[in-house]
């Protein structure tokens, strides 16, 4: 499977929720759901857990990428992921980055392989 790359810098393709919609597993969707209840203190349903992934321009996206503002301000610049935006990293990405180092390395790391900006 090709690496799908977040606006952050999340790898969608490596997410559960999107792993469990892509095989259309309502067992794992369950699992996932448990989990992330636990684990974020919330209640998640199974049927919550679909997500094609946030660069998606369809209607299956999970929860916070709904309203995620970073990824409101990549579909605004119409670009691929951050690592392809002039502006490059924003304050926005900034802040992310403190809670999520690891998705600013694959944010460099794709930005390495562009054309100078």
């Amino acid at each position: 499977m090709v690496k799908l790359i977040a606006y952050c810098g999340l790898t969608c393709s490596d997410c559960p929720a999107f792993l469990a919609t892509q095989k259309n597993d309502d067992a794992e969707r369950k699992r996932v759901a448990e989990l992330w209840s636990k684990e974020y203190g919330g209640s998640i349903k199974p049927e919550e857990i679909n997500c094609d992934g946030c660069v998606s321009t369809g209607d299956r996206i999970f929860g916070h990428c709904r309203v995620c503002e970073i990824r409101k301000c990549g579909q605004s610049k119409n670009v691929q992921n951050c690592a392809y935006c002039p502006e490059y990293p924003c304050e926005k990405n900034k802040s992310f980055f403190k809670l999520v180092p690891d998705a600013q390395k694959v944010l460099d790391e794709v930005r390495k392989g562009l054309p100078s900006y």
